[in-house]
């Protein structure tokens, strides 16, 4: 069954073939083209790129696309017409393509990078690494020179926390352009997204505390207003109380720090994030366990509190110690499976095939060395 993208190539190539479409004529564009055949700019964008490709057109920036003037003889041209950015099929490079990432750590991203480096690599694709310092204009910039440069063929990007969408991020999703994000998604935007379960992984974590015991637990994070891997911990947090209403256990909250977010972490900012946690503390003595949203928040906790004996920290992403094992029980998300598959969906778009909008990928529940 011939993939969409060949189907529009294929209808273009008939019409070369006909005359319909002589030497010089305009062809259709990416968004006439998406329109008739009812499918995304993504995949009409493929189809064009395929018929350039084998020789047929043209492209002009600004003008649009046309047939060559010196056809190539189109008895040596079979249908459907393979694209190039196929590497599975036909060994050939992909092209270029882009990771977008506020930083990496051995906590968490250094994985990430890793396997999407390994991936390219195999596919003999090229990869841009840009930084975005956690910034969202940085984010912004760097998207839009990238896009605009056309050095690049698609995008793989980490967004950065923020309190509104990067508008050159929405604007390039809905323009068609390739793109998949990592570790968080966009609500309400049509666009493909791998990440963790945070839900299920948060919930997981929560509920192996109450199994020990714990009744009293807190939540700890920065203000999670639109950042989805944030409200969604919150919300597993909240899933395992919810089954344990009545008798003494109580969840709390501690949402409203600061210092780990981007362009915040100075010593003025921790300073008065230590003494608002020592604050929560203080109000909530009951408190036996903590779940932060993130390693530098437990590392945080562990300075704040002095790490009493009968007090449990734990945390997503804890880096790995060969010698003394990890410092705190943590969510271990699959940073390698969630590179390959963010690499393995981007040539799939290009190559103009649907790919789902969300893809999870699997967590552990690993615990601290007991030492």
């Amino acid at each position: 069954m011939a993939l969409l993208y060949e189907r529009i190539s294929t209808h273009v190539l008939e019409e070369i073939r006909s005359g319909a479409l002589r030497p010089g004529d305009r062809v259709a564009s990416e968004m006439e083209l998406a329109a008739q055949f009812e499918v995304s700019r993504i995949t009409s964008k493929r189809a064009l790129e395929v018929l350039r490709e084998a020789g047929l057109i043209e492209r002009i920036r600004g003008k649009g696309s046309f047939v060559v003037k010196q056809l190539p003889n189109l008895d040596g041209v079979t249908t459907p017409l393979k694209g190039a950015l196929r590497p599975a099929r036909r060994g050939q490079t992909p092209g270029t393509i882009a990771l977008l990432i506020p930083d990496v750590s051995e906590a968490y991203g250094l994985e990430l990078l890793q396997s999407i480096e390994e991936r390219c690599a195999e596919a003999k694709a090229n990869l841009i690494v840009r930084r975005t310092r956690g910034r969202q204009a940085d984010e912004e910039q760097a998207v839009e020179s990238l896009v605009a440069s056309g050095a690049v063929d698609g995008l793989i990007v980490f967004p950065v926390h923020g309190d509104f969408y990067n508008a050159s991020l929405l604007r390039q999703v809905l323009d068609g352009f390739p793109i998949v994000l990592v570790d968080r998604h966009l609500s309400g935007i049509p666009v493909s997204a791998v990440h963790t379960d945070n839900v299920a992984a948060s919930r997981a974590l929560t509920e192996r505390l109450l199994e020990r015991g714990h009744r009293h637990i807190a939540f700890v994070s920065p203000p999670p207003l639109n950042t989805s891997s944030i409200e969604e911990r919150l919300e597993g947090f909240r899933a395992a109380f919810a089954e344990r209403e009545g008798g003494d256990h109580q969840a709390h909250q501690l949402t409203e720090l600061r210092s780990t977010l981007p362009g915040s972490f100075t010593p003025e900012s921790v300073q008065a994030d230590l003494e608002t946690i020592r604050a929560f503390r203080s109000r909530f003595p009951d408190v036996t366990a903590f779940v932060a949203c993130e390693y530098n928040l437990a590392r945080m906790l562990d300075r704040a509190l002095g790490r009493p004996q009968d007090l449990v920290i734990s945390c997503f992403d804890s880096p790995g110690d060969p010698i003394a094992g990890p410092p705190y029980l943590h969510v271990r998300q699959n940073q390698r499976v969630m590179g390959d598959k963010a690499v393995y969906l981007l040539f799939a778009q290009l190559r103009g095939e649907s790919v789902p909008q969300l893809s999870l990928v699997p967590f552990e529940i690993v615990d601290a060395d007991p030492t």
